[in-house]
């Protein structure tokens, strides 16, 4: 299993190479997405997933593709999964070694 390092969140992309250098609030791009300013600051503070939803306006918005912005929410999920359960992943044998056992 692959342990590489820990993959950024979105939200700190969102904060650090978005809103900061654009000098642009949380407040604002709430506003401008239509969205609540709860919902931008768990996501720029780590503390909420990004949905596809908010890929398609963060896309929009940005002008980025919203695909950065899932496969920035997709490496950390998996990070995650891998990271919690090393030990259920480690007991599950690979195709080809589980047949060539037989």
């Amino acid at each position: 299993m692959d342990m590489k390092r820990k993959p950024t969140h979105p939200g700190e992309i969102l904060r650090e190479d978005f809103l900061k250098p654009l000098n642009l609030t949380q407040v604002e791009l709430a506003k401008a997405l239509g969205t609540a300013f709860r919902t931008i600051n768990e996501i720029v503070n780590e503390r909420r997933n990004l949905s596809p939803e908010m890929a398609v306006k963060l896309a929009r918005y940005f002008g980025t593709s919203e695909e950065v912005w899932l496969n920035l929410q997709n490496q950390h999920d998996i990070y995650r999964v891998k990271t919690r359960n090393r030990k259920m992943l480690v007991s599950i044998k690979p195709l080809r070694t589980a047949h060539a056992a037989r």
